[in-house]
């Protein structure tokens, strides 16, 4: 059912890389010219006359001519063509269908495109077909396509201006385009406002021209106060992304549509205070360190996503009172550190490495001394997370004797034996390795004392957190030989950058592996962790699930159907659900579902109503005391 506007408006849109993704005489080009042996050169020349003039730089009716020519089309490829376009239809015109069936009386496609493949795709969309301004194919006898109709003003250079001069509307006037000859609309005073559409394509002159900016469908309707089909436009939403995290992550938010920022480096306490001011979402790995201050700068922060296990580097409490929520990739980088730890211990065990370095200077060293298998030996694993017990799996397959300690009660996996306190672990161990979490309790976890209570001739590998090794005492064993081999992945202190020189007191010595924070830095488990964290964080955003979550109460949500969607974060203080139904009893708001999950610091009460409601609940609900957050989805 249209809707009448009071103050009457109409919303030109233009067809090609606006309502579709593409410019479909392009396309046609892909079709028409399949079989032709310079197929890639015609659609060359093709594209760039399009491009040209899109962009104002020369004739449009000279442009379209040469265009038909160099196409050799027929009529018989308008089907497929128009097969095509269906699928290409922009996602934010798509998202808001609703919007063109209730809005179809003020809707105009003016389009320097063609009737023959524009009809079929916009009228799907509840656009009436008297709406539909474009031009039109001439045909020989043989339905080649030859040319088009010369009386149709679209065809002529600034022809959208004479469009709209013949049609005479009668109220305000906006035009969304990507192309030169839409901002030409604005610029002969015939319509109010014109925005760049920039969700397929952004062409320079016409950004440079253009007073608004619509990366969306959903942009223009927001900014116009227009009923849109999701809550608050994606391309508002804001990412930093740190730390040379895996493209995967900047493809899946820019495949949202969020505007994404990326900094290849960890950024200081005071940097990154001045970058997060207006960020919606935050990537990061273990270098940037996500202070109370840095969370005071927050002031449009609504995730963190940690790009490695650990969070020790977030406070997370503060994150929590701020009603921000964490995640991070517990699982998908294990099998990587596990791998690493492996292979350093097979290498250490061999002293492969100072052998190696002796040939580097033509020393030929061919001697068992020092050298020794891995099978039999006894292996200490501290901390049975993750990384532990399937490192635990891969060691006990080579042979070796596991065994773990643990502050948790963890099962054991396969004939893995668990040691009652550390330091028992450390008189049994031939190989100690470290997988324990950042907190703070862990520092200097292995220190003089604990060295002292290892075995004469032990490894020692720490891919775990820099602090928790007393590295000084680490060296000094080293020295002394009661270490035969280290292997170290993390330091208490990390470069910031690759042109920042390591600086550490383990440099130079002998049968000792230095490696630069790679544990999980393999292609596998980087793109495996810029897949999975940013999937979480999407989720959260838009349909409030905070399953896996490493601070908030952990809920999964069914799908939104047909339902708007209120998520209210509160301090977990009695009653504030009775205050939320009363609220909505208030506004005689009926529930179609409700969930509540709280942990010690917070609530999370999530509410599915009816699309029509009253909109004073949204201000009793923010209005609630010890409320933390409120958002609201459809």
């Amino acid at each position: 059912m249209a809707v009448v506007m009071e103050n009457n408006k109409y919303f030109i849109i233009d067809f090609d890389s606006t309502f579709t993704q593409v410019e479909a005489l392009d396309e046609l080009g892909e079709i028409s010219l399949k079989d032709h042996p310079d197929k890639d050169k015609i659609l060359k020349e093709i594209v760039e006359l399009t491009n040209s003039g899109m962009e104002g730089k020369s004739s449009f009716t000279q442009n379209l001519t040469k265009r038909i020519e160099l196409l050799k089309a027929n009529k018989r490829h308008l089907k497929p063509l128009i097969e095509k376009l269906k699928t290409k239809v922009s996602s934010s015109v798509i998202r808001n269908r609703d919007f063109f069936k209730n809005f179809s009386d003020n809707i105009l496609i003016v389009s320097s495109g063609f009737k023959e493949f524009i009809v079929p795709i916009v009228t799907e969309y509840g656009i009436k077909e008297e709406n539909i301004y474009a031009n039109t194919f001439v045909y020989d006898a043989s339905d080649n396509i030859i040319g088009f109709d010369k009386s149709n003003v679209l065809c002529l250079d600034k022809g959208k201006i004479q469009q709209l001069k013949n049609l005479n509307l009668k109220g305000d006037v906006y035009v969304i385009g990507d192309g030169y000859t839409d901002y030409e609309i604005k610029e002969a005073g015939l319509a109010n406002k014109f925005y760049a559409f920039t969700e397929n394509i952004e062409r320079k002159a016409v950004i440079e021209k253009a007073e608004f900016i619509a990366p969306s469908l959903d942009e223009f309707l927001y900014q116009n106060k227009l009923p849109m089909a999701i809550s608050y436009p994606k391309n508002r939403i804001s990412v930093l992304l740190l730390e040379n995290i895996h493209p995967e992550a900047l493809r899946l938010f820019k495949s949202e549509g969020y505007k994404v920022d990326v900094i290849s480096s960890g950024l200081d306490e005071d940097e990154l205070c001045e970058k997060i001011k207006n960020v919606s979402i935050l990537c990061i790995r273990s270098k940037t360190q996500v202070t109370k201050k840095v969370l005071e700068s927050a002031n449009k922060l609504i995730a963190i996503g940690a790009f490695c296990i650990g969070t020790n580097q977030i406070d997370l409490k503060e994150c929590m009172k701020r009603g921000i929520a964490v995640f991070n990739a517990p699982y998908s980088n294990t099998r990587s550190v596990v791998e690493l730890a492996i292979g350093e211990i097979i290498m250490l065990s061999r002293n492969t490495f100072r052998k190696s370095e002796q040939m580097h200077k033509g020393k030929w060293d061919k001697s068992a001394k020092n050298s020794y298998e891995i099978r039999g030996k006894k292996l200490g694993i501290v901390g049975y997370g993750n990384i532990g017990s399937q490192l635990s799996v891969l060691a006990e397959a080579m042979g070796m004797e596991v065994y773990y300690y643990d502050i948790v009660e963890k099962l054991q996996l396969g004939n893995a034996k668990k040691c009652s306190s550390l330091k028992e672990l450390l008189n049994i161990a031939d190989i100690i390795t470290l997988h324990v979490d950042g907190r703070a309790q862990n520092k200097n976890l292995i220190g003089k004392d604990e060295f002292e209570a290892m075995k004469e001739g032990v490894l020692f590998l720490n891919l775990a957190r820099g602090h928790v090794v007393d590295i000084p005492a680490l060296v000094a064993n080293i020295k002394s030989g009661k270490i035969l081999g280290a292997g170290l992945d993390v330091y208490p202190y990390e470069p910031k950058n690759n042109d920042e020189e390591f600086v550490n007191e383990l440099r130079g010595l002998p049968n000792v592996i230095l490696t630069p924070h790679i544990g999980g830095s393999t292609e596998e488990a980087q793109f495996n962790i810029a897949n999975f964290v940013p999937n979480r964080i999407i989720e959260y955003i838009n349909t409030g699930n905070t399953f896996q979550s490493v601070n908030l109460p952990n809920i999964q949500l069914p799908e939104l159907k047909d339902a708007h969607r209120l998520i209210h974060m509160h301090e977990n203080v009695p009653g504030i659900l009775a205050q939320i139904n009363n609220a909505l009893a208030k506004n005689n708001i009926n529930i179609l579902g409700q969930y509540l999950k709280t942990n010690e610091q917070v609530g999370y009460v999530i509410t599915d109503i009816n699309k029509e409601y009253n909109k004073e609940v949204i201000n009793d609900l923010k209005t609630i005391s010890n409320t933390i957050k409120f958002r609201i989805l459809y």
